[in-house]
């Protein structure tokens, strides 16, 4: 099931040709200057991406108030956020002709809300200038504070995501600040909500088939909808190493098991990435 070695195997080298889209898509954030999880988070499916046309806003800012031991994204003290930031983010939305946004954010723990507030105002914004756009969120954990997620939810995004990353046991090594029950409780009460919930974890930290056969249960259990299986794949020698590589068939099997247990929708394999083929995502969902 899990390749050890160094190497990275043949299946995790990227074929994706860089399109002339890669260069607009780049243009039109950069006139604006906002910044992507595509960028910052070092994701290995950014010229696919980007060369469609698409890309993953990440507001709030480009620097995290957490060091999560998984992630490339520049942890540190944040500036203060960009009163504009909204409409920039609802602006480009318009020029990329969008039909599905996806928007996360940086953890901004020194914010009295964590940010929920812009999350709202974003949210709005984007959906008031491109009303046929569906929006996707992938939303921090607002240290477990349920007022800021109510503000997030009261915008009413189409899915509302907000990722495990890992298995219970390995979660307090991978995740800085973020408790694997706090985050159970966040997708329960959105998904009470009436929102559809997402989320996802990353293979090769050294889970067992048990323990992600487990979390899909809690997941399920917490009314999360749509899971999400990646390879993890280690940013720099300051990250986690990686404890091994799983096969895509592996992951073929995973996908599976999480469609009998009851899921919508499940999106596993070594490239993916939770807002990956988003947009085909909500087209399923739609039928």
């Amino acid at each position: 099931m899990i390749n050890q070695s160094e190497r990275k195997p043949d299946w995790l080298r990227i074929k994706a040709r860089q399109s002339d889209y890669f260069d607009e898509t780049a243009r039109r954030l950069a006139c604006r200057g906002l910044h992507t999880i595509c960028t910052s988070g070092k994701c290995p499916n950014l010229k696919e991406c980007w060369s469609a046309g698409t890309a993953t806003f990440m507001i709030l800012g480009e620097i995290c108030t957490r060091s999560c031991r998984f992630c490339a994204t520049r942890s540190g003290r944040p500036l203060p956020p960009d009163p504009y930031e909204s409409m920039k983010v609802a602006d480009a939305v318009r020029e990329m002709k969008l039909r599905h946004c996806v928007l996360t954010s940086v953890d901004r723990d020194d914010l009295p809300d964590g940010g929920a507030a812009i999350w709202k105002a974003t949210i709005e914004a984007v959906r008031t200038a491109n009303p046929m756009t569906t929006i996707e969120v992938l939303i921090p954990d607002f240290k477990g504070d349920h007022p800021s997620l109510e503000l997030v939810i009261s915008a009413k995004p189409d899915i509302l995501g907000h990722n495990l990353e890992t298995v219970r046991r390995l979660t307090p090594g991978v995740r800085s600040k973020a408790g694997y029950d706090r985050s159970l409780e966040l997708l329960k009460r959105a998904s009470d909500a009436g929102m559809v919930t997402k989320s996802g974890i990353m293979a090769g930290l050294g889970e067992t088939t048990e323990e992600i056969l487990e979390t899909m249960d809690d997941l399920l259990a917490a009314g999360c909808r749509i899971f999400t299986m990646g390879q993890y794949l280690r940013p720099s020698f300051d990250h986690l190493p990686v404890s091994g590589y799983m096969h895509p068939d592996t992951f073929g099997y995973f996908r599976k098991e999480a469609l009998a247990k009851g899921f919508m929708a499940a999106e596993c394999g070594p490239l993916v990435r939770s807002s990956y083929h988003a947009g085909e995502v909500m087209q399923q969902l739609k039928k």
